[in-house]
């Protein structure tokens, strides 16, 4: 199996970014228009300050009744999170996600982000070599039966 390079991954990607000051309300709002799990939290530079995801969303304002739409990011993000670059391997992502019990990792340009890595792209060419497993098995069931 090749060895998949994390500017490969995010190649089409766009870019969910969004100031500190934005609140939980419209993070979570763009997150679910973008179908996304997370938003990286940017300074007015477009510098990575933090990462807030949906779990973030779940533990820290839904548990806790804090009102999302006066809750800003700055509040309840993950403050300067691990960061990877595009030229490191999927696999060092993936590492480091399970080393460290999270499931993004921003991908930065010297601060700047460019994309982000989920735990879901780990199931890229895994999940398509999957799906053509269950075609090879229905069709085999369809002959044989």
């Amino acid at each position: 199996m090749p060895v998949r390079l994390i500017r490969d991954v995010i190649r089409n990607q766009t870019v969910l970014a969004m100031p500190a000051g934005a609140t939980v309300r419209e993070a979570t709002r763009q997150m679910r228009d973008k179908g996304v799990g997370a938003v990286m939290v940017t300074d007015h530079h477009g510098k990575l300050q933090g990462i807030f995801t949906e779990r973030d969303c779940l533990f820290d304002v839904v548990a806790e009744g804090v009102n999302p739409d006066t809750t800003t990011l700055a509040m309840v993000m993950t403050a300067d999170p691990y960061t990877i670059t595009a030229d490191r391997k999927l696999g060092q992502a993936l590492h480091i996600m399970h080393d460290n019990g999270f499931r993004h990792i921003p991908v930065v340009d010297h601060g700047i982000p460019v994309g982000m890595v989920s735990i879901r792209d780990a199931l890229g060419s895994e999940l398509s070599n999957f799906e053509r497993e269950v075609v090879k098995k229905k069709e085999l069931g369809e002959i044989l039966g």
